[in-house]
């Protein structure tokens, strides 16, 4: 809902306000984000707010104020919202309210980037228009806010109304002031393999945090997720505000605290190497920052943008429905396969009650290894006599759905694609290109290049009964031509995606980056899943799916058991520890399941069939991080149903510890009036005992002993 109240806006949410005023001078400011407020007589948080900031009404001294989209120089020194270069040849701007328009519904489409959108829920979006009338620049200040949810989505829209071109050098989609406190910000940072390790630091003053990737993608190595919180914020208390861009391109969140001790925190495209030419009456419009307010800790958070994503952001037909459980070929054969070899494991698998063989990387042109033949979009019919139809057909035969991996956007040079267009590969035509794993970069920026990409893919998905697809992108982006060419690329991707998953509503997509290498919410819109890391270590996997899902929806969380010792730490776990935490998330196999042992293969078919019992709580139920393994020894979370009825929880001693075989868990958001059965051990037990004197965690006397709980109401 929003309320109008002479320059006063409020913006409310479920258990929000976002409270803006507008001065003398027509500055746009912030008066409150935080806990809903009352319908309150608005003068009186003026007065309270001047006399807090010591000036009624001075333009001089922006420094001091908490605006809504500052610029830099106007007095205002600190951190600019946005940065434009004008016909004078200086970048000095200074906006201020033209107009207030309300729509009742989420905000426009933001220019061929994806977005939250109203579904079910009621929404309204404020479009605050500003102008500086000096050098003719309008900005387009929108901010979405649901009935039912603690969010506020924020995104710009710049337009050149003057007669002559402005430079746009920077453009983020949110800026907002928050006051003096002690703050503390949490991100997400790594590198392949060990992708959104959580990290935590002090902000001080005049430290400036900026958590960004200037890589191409979002990145393996900073995610554009971030948190602001309250000094000591755990799970269940504090303050926390979740900044989390909806874009798969370099980002930018910035934190920096003022001489006076407030924090300004901005999101969106990250200004370096940008530059956007604005010619008279184009505009430039900013992906959608989606910010949330929580009183209650992290895990609130948590689960507010679990629910808004799963909701109002992903549009697949499989967001809230039961995924199949599939096995990938790649780690069990890598490139070396024969169609025999495939069916022998689909049939193998499909004993054991799987549902889905994804065929992955090498079916095409001459793809032996990783040298070539990216962009060749072609069956390799030494390799699959059968084509991808017939083989598809015999994989149906047996009783499953079938998969297939692609690499789009990717061209290698010993390819039929490059030695026809070596222009279109990204490049710069004084230097060589910069190969990565023996391939460049489709350039998505030039619409011929996106058309070939969606009809050489549309191509093989119209003529196989195909029903998931694994679409990865295995490098980074070098040789971009031009400031700002990224977002052109990733308005292509966006271009792509949208035609492919339109074009194909009912197959199952699944993003990909040589791992976990775009795991963003813009992904999320177009791909209901994204593989979480290449490194499948159940171990490792703990702190991973931990952070991960700070963030992002449990289903979205791709998560695979793979063989022992792993092929990317070589580290040795259980059968039982690998699908134990894997079952919080997409659950598959990764893995040769015709090698595995009677044994292996009959704990291979429980697990199956536990996890077709939970898949629905874990689809669409709520997430409670219980232990924290960045802490401890120990890792647990814990996943309820709406309805309270039914839980899952997973709990792991990572090292052997000695006189220790077990740890109390206690558990969270149950109805203490309930009573629930352990479904393994038969016991029943209260809702208030398990969550306020907690379960005793039976682990065995070795490292990675993970212990699994299901309860259900009786």
């Amino acid at each position: 809902m929003i309320v109008r109240n002479g320059k006063t806006t409020h913006l409310i949410g479920r258990d929000i306000s976002y409270i803006m005023f507008e001065n003398e001078d027509g500055d746009l400011l912030n008066f409150h984000f935080g806990k809903k407020i009352a319908d309150i007589d608005y003068s009186q948080m003026k007065e309270e707010w001047e006399e807090k900031w010591g000036f009624v009404s001075n333009r001089f001294c922006l420094d001091n104020y908490p605006q809504e989209y500052p610029s830099y120089g106007y007095s205002d020194l600190r951190n600019p919202a946005y940065q434009v270069v004008n016909k004078f040849g200086n970048a000095v701007s200074r906006l201020v309210v033209k107009e207030y328009i309300i729509h009742n519904e989420c905000a426009v489409q933001t220019d061929g980037m994806p977005c939250l959108f109203n579904k079910n829920k009621k929404a309204d979006t404020l479009e605050v228009v500003l102008y500086d009338e000096i050098i003719d620049l309008e900005v387009h200040l929108y901010y979405t806010v649901f009935d039912e949810y603690n969010i506020i989505a924020r995104h710009t829209v710049i337009i050149n109304k003057s007669d002559s071109d402005i430079k746009l050098l920077s453009a983020y989609s949110a800026s907002i002031d928050l006051p003096m406190d002690d703050y503390e910000m949490i991100h997400f940072a790594g590198s392949w393999g060990r992708e959104r390790a959580m990290h935590r630091t002090k902000l001080e003053m005049g430290m400036k945090a900026e958590v960004e990737n200037a890589r191409g993608g979002s990145g393996h190595q900073l995610n554009p997720f971030s948190m602001i919180t309250s000094v000591g914020a755990d799970e269940t208390h504090g303050e926390v505000y979740g900044f989390s861009l909806v874009y798969s391109g370099n980002h930018s969140t910035v934190a920096k605290i003022d001489q006076f001790g407030n924090l300004r925190v901005q999101q969106g495209i990250n200004p370096h190497q940008f530059e956007w030419i604005l010619e008279p009456n184009e505009s430039f419009c900013t992906p959608q920052s989606v910010i949330c307010y929580s009183d209650s800790g992290i895990g609130a958070m948590t689960r507010e943008y679990h629910d808004v994503f799963r909701n109002n952001l992903m549009r697949s037909k499989w967001v809230n429905k039961k995924r199949p459980i599939l096995i990938n070929n790649w780690e069990g054969t890598y490139f070396d396969f024969t169609e025999e070899k495939l069916l022998q494991m689909a049939e193998k698998a499909h004993q054991a009650g799987v549902e889905l063989f994804v065929l992955d990387d090498g079916w095409f042109g001459k793809r032996n290894n990783d040298t070539c033949s990216l962009g060749d979009w072609k069956v390799n019919y030494d390799k699959l006599p059968s084509g991808i139809d017939g083989l598809a057909e015999k994989i149906n035969k047996i009783g499953m759905k079938f998969g297939l991996w692609f690499e789009p956007e990717m061209i290698s040079p010993d390819s039929d694609l490059y030695r026809e267009h070596p222009d279109w590969a990204i490049h710069i035509d004084e230097r060589e290109g910069v190969q990565s794993r023996n391939q460049m970069v489709l350039d998505l920026s030039r619409d011929e290049v996106c058309e070939y990409v969606i009809n050489a893919v549309s191509d093989i998905l119209a003529n196989a009964n195909i029903e998931y697809v694994k679409w990865d992108m295995n490098r980074q982006l070098t040789d971009m031509p031009r400031l700002g060419y990224n977002h052109e690329y990733t308005l292509g991707y966006y271009k792509i995606m949208s035609a492919i998953t339109e074009k194909f509503p009912n197959i199952l997509f699944e993003g990909c980056s040589a791992g976990g290498g775009r795991f963003d919410a813009g992904v999320l819109a177009y791909m209901p899943q994204i593989w979480t890391s290449d490194n499948s270590d159940a171990i490792a996997r703990l702190k991973m799916q931990y952070s991960t899902s700070m963030c992002y929806p449990v289903y979205s969380i791709s998560s695979h058991v793979t063989a022992s010792p792993n092929h990317q730490c070589g580290r040795d776990t259980s059968l039982k520890t690998r699908a134990d935490v894997a079952y919080c998330g997409t659950f598959g196999y990764e893995l040769d399941v015709t090698k595995m042992s009677d044994e292996e293969f009959e704990e291979i078919k429980a697990q199956i069939k536990f996890e077709k019992r939970i898949q629905d709580l874990m689809c669409n139920g709520d997430l409670y991080r219980l232990i924290n393994p960045y802490e401890t020894n120990y890792c647990s979370w814990e996943v309820v149903s709406k309805d309270k009825k039914h839980i899952f929880v997973m709990a792991c001693k990572v090292l052997a510890v000695a006189q220790t075989k077990s740890e109390k868990v206690k558990l969270q958001g149950l109805d203490t009036n309930k009573q629930y059965r352990n479904t393994f051990t038969g016991k029943v037990y209260s809702g208030d005992f398990l969550m306020y004197h907690g379960i005793r965690a039976n682990y065995e006397m070795k490292d990675f002993s993970t212990v699994v709980f299901e309860f259900a109401e009786i």
